[in-house]
């Protein structure tokens, strides 16, 4: 089954380059974001981890932890991660899970269950569908996922965006319009009515009976 919008992330014990992972505990109260990869060593996962990098501070900012799965070895990942930090110009401080036995991958439905099995000879396109991306909340439930094909890198502005509007999102009555950015008005809830809407929010910008904008509070 797949791993839907507010399903309970998978839970998993796993060894990663931070040692020993139990994924819910790691989590802790915060928000975390799971960032996976069907190889070390391949050009486009390069870049992607090197974006990670580099907004290691912007992860901090939002109270969210980052994680990686690539199908392979932790002694691998290390030597990857040298490579990160040199393109990148920045430490690639963030776990690294170590995947070869597919368990992450397949809890994650990130690829079919039994098809692709570990071995040597196995190839990046053996895991193309590893390329996901996973929001999960302080509750454990995933917020949001994406998922890319090998051809095309992940945009990492728009995965900060998504997370900034699930956080100002999550547990009150607001909704964000296309390409919303922090800053900007919020749609509030149809559950919410108008008069309710105006004592909670102030003044809307009502631009269709079931279109209204508020001032999201800070």
């Amino acid at each position: 089954m797949s791993v839907r919008i507010n399903d309970i992330a998978p839970d998993f014990t796993a060894e990663s380059t931070a040692g020993t992972i139990k994924f819910h505990e790691w989590i802790g109260d915060g928000y975390a974001i799971i960032f996976s990869h069907p190889r070390d060593f391949t050009p486009v996962c390069t870049t992607e981890f090197g974006a990670v990098a580099q907004l290691a501070a912007e992860w901090k900012k939002r109270n969210t932890k980052v994680i990686g799965v690539s199908v392979d070895s932790v002694a691998e990942h290390q030597k990857w991660k040298a490579d990160i930090a040199a393109f990148a110009g920045a430490p690639a401080d963030f776990p690294i899970i170590d995947d070869t036995s597919l368990t992450v991958s397949k809890a994650f439905d990130m690829l079919p269950a039994d098809f692709y099995l570990p071995g040597a000879d196995r190839t990046p396109a053996t895991t193309a569908t590893v390329r996901t991306v996973y929001i999960v909340g302080p509750d454990k439930k995933v917020r949001l996922t994406m998922s890319y094909p090998m051809s095309v890198g992940r945009n990492f502005a728009e995965i900060l965006r998504a997370l900034d509007a699930v956080q100002a999102t999550d547990g009150v009555p607001f909704a964000t319009p296309a390409n919303w950015v922090p800053g900007q008005d919020v749609i509030v809830a149809m559950s919410v009515s108008t008069e309710d809407a105006k004592a909670k929010f102030g003044e809307l910008d009502i631009r269709l009976p079931y279109l209204r904008f508020a001032k999201r509070p800070v």
